[in-house]
């Protein structure tokens, strides 16, 4: 069938492109999932939208289309937090797999998701290899006090290709913000999101208030869904359409800056275990970002 009436409408640039509606998104989305649209057509979808913006409708429309065709995770009773990890590190170390596990570690279930998006970064998936974790594969179930780290292409392989783009043109398209904004469980779960510039807090925060999702969102550590071990940022929970803001952000200059690692994968892995031993103080504004979670999911 192909998207090109879809390119046509959104591809006018800035000024002359125009919005999709709900349904129409949901439609578009729902090809490139399926992958029925060609790698050119895939391409001039990603340039457009980083060229005109998605708004609320549109990146509602799309997470219709790819919570409807996700290979869902099964959950049980166990309050569930969703840990979406896809930017890595670069010059800090990933610690998601620390927020991961301390969150495992008070009993809730934790599903992580990602897929390396540029080869010079670190990866939370790397990192957990480095501790003995491996990822799962399709029918995954996700269990109180363990954390799951599930590939995006066992989760949709038109998703995994949607994010693969960035690898060719360098630019981010709307399936990075996509894959931080959705549930890939099939109950309900807290999802942990990020955004990276003050332009996308705007958009996700209209675009979780207008889904109704349940959501933590910050300003993420070079991208991904953990606080800033040296600054605590500003936390936002979103449920129910309404907004609630559970943390106001560290203001003034930095007295004391917590000892880390680099990014190496290996470094990450011993310092993650080292924290949880008690060997070493856990960063204020990760053990902060815990509290607030555990406040959403736990009774």
């Amino acid at each position: 069938m192909g998207i090109g009436h879809y390119i046509k409408d959104i591809g006018r640039g800035k000024d002359g492109a125009r919005a999709l509606g709900r349904a129409q998104a949901a439609d578009l989305m729902g090809l490139i999932l399926d992958q029925q649209v060609s790698d050119l057509e895939l391409g001039a979808f990603c340039i457009a939208m980083r060229i005109k913006g998605e708004t609320a409708e549109e990146m509602a429309g799309f997470l219709d289309a790819t919570h409807a065709r996700l290979n869902k995770v099964r959950t049980g009773q166990a309050p569930t937090v969703v840990l979406p990890s896809y930017n890595g590190a670069r010059k800090l170390p990933v610690l998601t797999p620390l927020l991961a596990l301390l969150l495992a570690r008070e009993g809730v279930a934790v599903v992580m998701h990602g897929t390396a998006t540029e080869d010079k970064r670190v990866s939370s998936q790397a990192v957990l290899a480095a501790l003995g974790m491996a990822a799962s594969g399709p029918s995954a179930q996700a269990k109180a006090g363990e954390v799951l780290f599930v590939p995006t292409g066992v989760l949709n392989a038109g998703l995994e290709r949607l994010l693969s783009v960035r690898r060719v043109v360098g630019l981010r398209n709307p399936g990075h913000s996509l894959v931080k904004l959705m549930n890939p469980c099939d109950g309900p779960a807290l999802v942990l999101s990020s955004y990276t510039h003050p332009e996308y807090l705007l958009s996700m925060s209209a675009t979780l208030a207008l889904t109704g999702q349940h959501a933590l969102l910050l300003r993420g550590t070079e991208g991904e869904s953990v606080a800033d071990a040296r600054r605590t940022p500003a936390m936002d929970v979103f449920k129910d359409g309404q907004t609630r803001r559970v943390q106001a952000p560290q203001e003034g200059a930095l007295l004391q800056v917590p000892e880390l690692p680099g990014p190496d994968a290996v470094a990450t892995a011993a310092y993650i275990q080292r924290v949880l031993r008690g060997e070493l103080l856990m960063p204020e504004a990760i053990a902060l970002q815990v509290q607030h979670i555990l406040h959403e999911v736990t009774p």
